[in-house]
């Protein structure tokens, strides 16, 4: 994404948790061409937090899957500077409790159980249905999950704050001909480039696809 008059430009790498490892090396190397890497990852620990992650922990441990999990020493190049703008495991819980009850309490039991449905079952089970090439949902499940509380939720507060933090980047150093690579979740993609276009006027110019996995 570029902004007419100023030669900073964003490049936006959307990612998954879990993915195959050419996936993961093709990020690497092109955020080696990067100047400032602003990444994803909530900081600190928590058991709720923990319990949550297992949703996608359990996938790469059956080697027929042949998937990752994503890890910093996969994707982040050596050299390159890091800023994390995300929210604390404290911050995150916090969001997920002004569910409701019931539905946080759920989603603390089904998460491990998706996990390792995944784990067995491989990718198919959820993300060949997920993962499809459009721009308008196709699917019921696709419309009820893009207005979903629970990624609400999960989203809202940590698409503030890379925001605020890209905002800044851009106030200080708009005028540098850079290159800042924003490694975050698929699903903070939609903010992130609404946001960029309508605060501070940057446009999408350009884009290349990566295989993500192939599904056996």
């Amino acid at each position: 994404m570029r902004r007419t008059g100023t030669p900073l430009e964003f490049v936006i790498f959307p990612m998954l948790h879990v993915a195959s490892p050419t996936f993961y090396s093709q990020v690497r190397i092109r955020l080696r061409a990067c100047d400032l890497i602003v990444v994803e990852g909530v900081r600190g620990k928590s058991v709720a937090a923990s319990a949550l992650t297992l949703a996608y922990r359990f996938a790469p441990r059956r080697r027929r899957n042949g998937l990752q999990e994503q890890r910093d020493e996969l994707v982040l190049p050596e050299g390159v500077p890091v800023v994390n703008p995300d929210v604390t495991a404290a911050e995150a819980i916090a969001d997920l409790k002004t569910l409701p009850r019931s539905t946080y309490l759920l989603l603390m039991v089904t998460a491990p159980v998706m996990g390792l449905v995944f784990a067995l079952r491989g990718p198919r089970a959820f993300l060949s249905e997920d993962l499809v090439v459009e721009d308008l949902p196709s699917t019921l499940r696709a419309e009820m999950m893009a207005d979903d509380p629970v990624g609400h939720a999960l989203t809202d507060r940590r698409d503030e704050r890379l925001l605020d933090a890209l905002g800044e980047i851009h106030a200080e150093r708009a005028d540098e001909p850079i290159r800042v690579a924003i490694v975050y979740g698929a699903g903070h993609v939609p903010a992130i480039v609404s946001g960029l276009m309508n605060r501070y006027g940057y446009r999408p110019r350009e884009a290349e696809w990566l295989t993500v996995l192939i599904p056996a």
